[in-house]
């Protein structure tokens, strides 16, 4: 699995230097002695580069391959769909596999939520979610309702719709003015909560902000069950319920997004499904289809969808190739796998083991906390245990770009160092992985995190 650095000159390199213009990378930083990472082919839980290495996806891709590489039966199921069909759009027209995977899902999803409009990704479906929430409220007389309201450093998608309700501000910065109604809220980092603080302040604070902007003018309140950016924010007891009260109270929507946390990530099809709790509208994507095919979507309640199944009503919002006749395939054939694997069931039942692992990594000095859900986790990374000091912005560029990175993946390991928040490992394999991935993560990880401290602080 470890990895010789090499660096060579090859086609691929030169063309991708020259033309390809890869998504959140810094492109200037690649050139000779510093290589693209060209990844060709993959199997399970492993990727390989154009040299022949071998690396751990402890990252799933970027949290979607959680069926694992290589599903032959996933392709084979695309192929014979192109066959078939090779495409249709859904603007006033159905296809079969669409009509099917939008019953499934309807039949997997908690409550009434029986409505399903397909995207092609997870921004797309946070855009349709909040254009969705807007136009709800617009029917029903409500049209000043148009804020939403989110958490900071909670990360919902690159579409300005989408970037409005990010609360990470390195990353809206740049884009602005964004489309206007974005309110944020403190998030559940339990880490950093202040000794005696009531657990569920956070969630009071959503209707304070609710309160604070008018309740006649708040369409919306956006949360992942488990938040990504920052590092793995599990909700505590009680959140979600005081959360669902609250807007209940205010006539607002709870918007699950579960881009990340569906489809197995934290042990249920559903992440909202773990913490008990029934949204108005959940947004999934990369997983659905384990990553086999671009898709997304938005599942709606009954309430939601009624007032644009009367009359001569329309929700007038759609994409392309959402509900792709290939796409649709792709995600039937990646949820008969989860079934008959029951991938849900074996997340439940490895999730001990996985963070044990991890647990074990808190006798470094440089691990201040361990936390998350399923197959799901962060480590935060400290300069000081004792009293939670982080690291400045310059100590982070060092030691995640600088350092952490590109070591992590010398030594045969993807996962994500994260700086969104303070500084993060961020671990979530796919969901087939098992003890001999664990110890493969751990003894990458503990060597890496001691060179690490003795770079860094030692």
């Amino acid at each position: 699995m470890a990895t010789a650095p090499q660096s060579v000159d090859t086609e691929a390199q030169r063309l991708a230097r020259r033309h390809l213009w890869m998504h959140f990378s810094r492109m200037g930083a690649y050139g000779p002695g510093h290589e693209i990472p060209v990844i060709t082919r993959a199997d399970g839980c492993y990727v390989y580069d154009e040299h022949g290495n071998r690396y751990l996806d402890g990252l799933s891709g970027l949290f979607c391959v959680n069926a694992g590489h290589g599903r032959a039966e996933i392709g084979e199921a695309v192929g014979r769909q192109m066959a078939e069909l090779d495409f249709y759009t859904l603007w006033s027209y159905a296809h079969p596999r669409a009509i099917e995977l939008a019953a499934r899902l309807a039949a997997l999803a908690p409550g009434d939520l029986n409505r399903v409009f397909f995207t092609s990704g997870g921004s797309e479906a946070v855009e349709s979610a909040l254009k969705l929430a807007r136009n709800y409220h617009r029917m029903r007389g409500k049209g000043q309702k148009h804020k939403v309201i989110a958490r900071e450093v909670a990360y919902h998608g690159t579409s300005l719709g989408a970037l409005a309700a990010t609360g990470i501000t390195g990353l809206r910065s740049q884009f602005e003015p964004l489309a206007p109604g974005g309110c944020h809220v403190p998030n559940t980092n339990a880490y950093r909560l202040p000794a005696g603080r009531d657990p569920l302040w956070a969630a009071d604070a959503i209707e304070e902000r609710i309160e604070f902007e008018g309740p006649d003018t708040v369409a919306a309140v956006i949360l992942e069950p488990v938040q990504n950016a920052g590092g793995c924010f599990v909700p505590p007891e009680g959140y979600f319920r005081r959360v669902r009260e609250i807007c209940d109270r205010h006539d607002v929507l709870l918007v699950s997004d579960e881009v990340i946390c569906a489809w197995g990530r934290i042990g249920h099809w559903f992440g909202c499904e773990r913490f008990g709790y029934v949204p108005d509208l959940i947004t999934v994507a990369k997983a659905l289809t384990s990553a086999y095919a671009p898709m997304g979507a938005v599942i709606a309640s009954d309430a939601v969808a009624a007032p644009f199944m009367e009359g001569d009503a329309s929700f007038a919002h759609g994409f392309t190739f959402a509900g792709h006749p290939a796409a649709a395939a792709a995600a039937a054939a990646n949820l008969d796998i989860f079934e008959r694997e029951d991938l849900c069931g074996r997340v439940r039942e490895k999730e001990g083991e996985f963070r044990a692992m991890l647990e074990s990594l808190r006798e470094l000095p440089i691990v201040g906390d361990v936390r998350g859900a399923g197959y799901f986790q962060a480590i935060e990374l400290v300069k000081d245990k004792e009293t939670k000091e982080s690291f400045d912005d310059e100590e982070s560029e060092r030691l995640l770009r600088g350092y952490l990175s590109g070591e992590l993946y010398r030594r045969g390991l993807i996962c994500r160092a994260d700086d969104r928040g303070d500084p993060v490992v961020q671990l979530a394999p796919p969901l087939i992985a098992g003890r001999e991935q664990f110890e493969e993560i751990h003894d990458v990880l503990s060597g890496v995190l001691a060179d690490a401290w003795e770079r860094t602080v030692g």
